[in-house]
């Protein structure tokens, strides 16, 4: 049974445990009334014209549950109401030895925040969040080869971030690609998955004996129809197949690579609160380690072994919470 370990977070998405030991997570924030409206290209009905504002944070979990607030400020993001408001902010975090990395998600113009911009922060405590490489302006500059033109988003909306060494990677599900982020602020594409793969909206990664990308696929969900995909030598090969929605990727205590459903539905729909998974791959299948969660949408491994899922990442603002699931 899952064990509640925190509460009262904003839109959680991804987790990273920081040298401390202690959970750092990644919060969409509230949104905001600012439009842009007329000033840059916007993102097209249903889901834009987004407003913006900076309402998105990342949070730190001390071992006594109580939330503490590292950096504020940070820009946020929401769709048309009449699409449902979905909210974008900080997507994820992790750490290259003991400097903390943000990915925003939810800032640029088209987000309604004119003189901001999505990309990799680093978050300096004596100094706040500093930009340490623009995606958007890179999205731009190198075009996937397969964008899909509903959802072609003029300063994207990156979603899962992953290390290896001290090397950043990053996905972006709208147009499909995974980019590689050096500490110094270079950028490079990886993988173009819109090529290979079409829209298949990638969404997590992690790094291993190569990179692992897994997809959320298009609405409505079909369960079974996502995969994971390992990327080496600049080549990308089916490497897992009958997963649902999956918005998160790592690697567990036992090297068995764990991935977080979304929403597994009984039949074709948009997400079902309470019925995200957290499952084990294996070489012929998977383990369904823990069902019924509501809405999950970041999943880190702590010092102890047992697997962390941010809840409720899609729910209203202040219902998020944080739970502990033990694998073994």
């Amino acid at each position: 049974m899952p064990e509640v370990v925190a509460v009262g977070l904003d839109h959680p998405r991804g987790l990273a445990f920081g040298p401390d030991g202690l959970l750092y997570v990644a919060e969409g924030g509230r949104g905001g009334a600012s439009s842009t409206v007329g000033r840059c290209p916007q993102i097209p009905p249903p889901i834009g014209p987004y407003t913006g504002g900076m309402t998105a944070r990342i949070s730190r979990i001390r071992s006594d549950g109580v939330r503490e607030t590292v950096v504020d400020g940070l820009p946020s993001s929401q769709s048309s109401a009449g699409s449902g408001g979905a909210v974008s902010g900080v997507a994820d975090v992790a750490f290259v030895g003991d400097t903390l990395y943000a990915l925003v998600a939810g800032a640029g113009c088209s987000h309604g925040l004119e003189g901001t911009a999505n990309g990799v922060y680093r978050i300096e405590p004596s100094r706040g969040p500093e930009p340490l490489a623009d995606l958007g302006a890179f999205r731009r500059s190198l075009p996937v080869a397969r964008p899909d033109p509903d959802d072609d988003e003029y300063d994207g909306t990156w979603y899962g971030m992953a290390v290896d060494g001290t090397t950043l990677y990053v996905v972006e599900p709208n147009h499909g690609e995974v980019d590689r982020v050096a500490v110094d602020g270079r950028v490079e594409r990886v993988v173009d998955v819109s090529a290979l793969e079409g829209h298949a909206v990638p969404t997590a990664i992690a790094s291993g004996d190569g990179l692992f990308v897994a997809n959320l696929g298009r609405f409505p969900i079909r369960a079974g129809s996502s995969r994971v995909l390992r990327i080496a030598g600049g080549a990308a090969a089916t490497w897992a197949t009958g997963l649902t929605a999956v918005v998160g990727l790592a690697f567990g205590p036992d090297d068995r690579l764990y991935a977080l459903e979304l929403s597994v539905p009984a039949e074709p729909s948009r997400p079902v609160p309470g019925t995200g998974r957290l499952v084990r791959l294996r070489d012929d299948g998977l383990d369904v380690v823990a069902s019924g969660l509501d809405l999950p949408t970041g999943l880190a491994f702590g010092p102890d072994g047992s697997a962390h899922v941010s809840i409720r990442g899609l729910g209203p603002a202040g219902s998020g919470a944080i739970v502990r699931i033990e694998v073994a």
